[in-house]
């Protein structure tokens, strides 16, 4: 297949010229155009930008549908409706809940992982555990009562069950016991975060020279400033601006951060050290009414309105219902990012995170086709994933 007349969002610029998909990976990069094959596909994006599709870290569901609302068609149709939005690579991620249903959850995706459909669906190389391991102080949306500490008996069973597809576990560190697991999933490559975490420096500190990586949907759910006998205490968001190695996630839907405090990160933090999420709910994608966050059987009921879910009494947020292609539009509308800075930001670091970035997350020769095209205002136009039309 060919693309041609594109802007081409690049890792380091965008270059208006041609590309040319092969075997489901891009071939060939061009600023001029390619002269197409004999009876080879071609599209002309006249004009239109084509970015790597997002690589989201921490999404709950999309479509109406929860990752862990029990069955293998929930993770195979969120996934779909994710990539709709422009998501090419997603963790489906679990929020604290009964070992049944976390285990239901593990069985589940690898059976769903390994269903053969003509359906294109976003990449689902792992899963993100969010909990059960939190800090009750910043537990948020979780339910109270699953939250505990971390045992070595506990996360053992949970590692063996799930037999290699956590790429991505979300804890509190502060937890007596959670340097010790720290310990035992940076040995397996999995990519440790803080989050609903009331940690303090020292804390974090602490963490990070054990393994953690990342802080979850940074500002939410974590600590900050305190006193201590009249002494001032850093948390973990303060922490997050110190630890240059540490990246920030950040829900970029405009409402959890406000522009304000985009505009503050952006300025204090190396953004190198940035990615995205959606953290999304199964509203994602959908229309404005009452929902569910997490399993449909045992969740919460909420409202969606105003680009938000919330929770009844409209008190506070109680979920994102962000899609891939918002949170691109939000860095550049509001912070009036460059696209191959975003790109950067929304794909590559992430998929560095997770060890990916030899495969995907830039527009490169030899890397997976997982491509979105947009038009100036940030619009889908089509969605690519290892080059075939979602």
């Amino acid at each position: 297949m060919l693309i041609y007349n594109a802007r081409l969002v690049l890792e380091h610029e965008i270059l208006h010229g041609s590309m040319r998909i092969q075997d489901g990976r891009i071939a060939k990069i061009s600023g001029d155009d390619i002269v197409p094959e004999r009876q080879e596909l071609t599209l002309d994006a006249d004009g239109a930008y084509v970015m790597p599709g997002v690589v989201d870290l921490h999404t709950h569901g999309a479509g109406g549908f929860d990752f862990m609302d029990g069955a293998v068609s929930d993770i195979i149709n969120a996934a779909a409706a994710l990539a709709r939005h422009g998501t090419t690579t997603c963790l489906p991620t679990t929020l604290t809940s009964s070992d049944d249903d976390l285990f239901r959850f593990l069985r589940n995706f690898k059976e769903a992982v390994a269903n053969e459909s003509d359906d294109v669906v976003a990449r689902m190389p792992g899963v993100h555990l969010e909990g059960p391991y939190f800090d009750m102080v910043e537990k948020g949306a979780q339910d109270p009562r699953y939250i505990r500490q971390p045992t070595k008996s506990h996360y053992s069973k949970i590692l063996e069950i799930a037999d290699g597809s956590i790429l991505r576990w979300s804890l509190a560190p502060e937890l007596e016991g959670s340097m010790e697991l720290i310990d035992t999933l940076s040995e397996r490559g999995i990519l440790v975060s803080g989050a609903h975490t009331a940690a303090t420096y020292a804390d974090v500190k602490q963490a990070c020279e054990h393994g953690m990586r990342l802080l979850t949907h940074f500002y939410s759910g974590m600590s900050t400033i305190t006193r201590h006998g009249g002494f001032r205490v850093l948390g973990a968001v303060e922490s997050g601006y110190l630890i240059d190695d540490l990246y920030v996630e950040l829900i970029s839907d405009g409402m959890h951060l406000p522009p304000e405090l985009l505009e503050l990160i952006f300025k204090c933090k190396p953004h190198d050290r940035i990615t995205v999420c959606s953290d999304s709910m199964r509203g994602a994608g959908s229309a404005d009414g009452p929902s569910i966050l997490g399993p449909k059987n045992n969740g919460t009921a909420v409202v969606i309105e105003d680009g938000i879910a919330k929770m009844p009494d409209r008190t506070c947020f109680a979920g994102s219902v962000a899609t891939g292609d918002r949170l691109i539009r939000t860095l550049h509308t509001v912070l009036g990012l460059e696209l191959d800075e975003i790109a950067r930001i929304a794909s590559l670091q992430p998929a560095r995170l997770i060890g990916m970035d030899q495969e995907i997350g830039s527009i490169a020769v030899g890397k997976k086709a997982d491509l979105v095209i947009y038009d100036d205002d940030i619009t889908i136009q089509n969605v690519f994933i290892d080059g075939k039309c979602v």
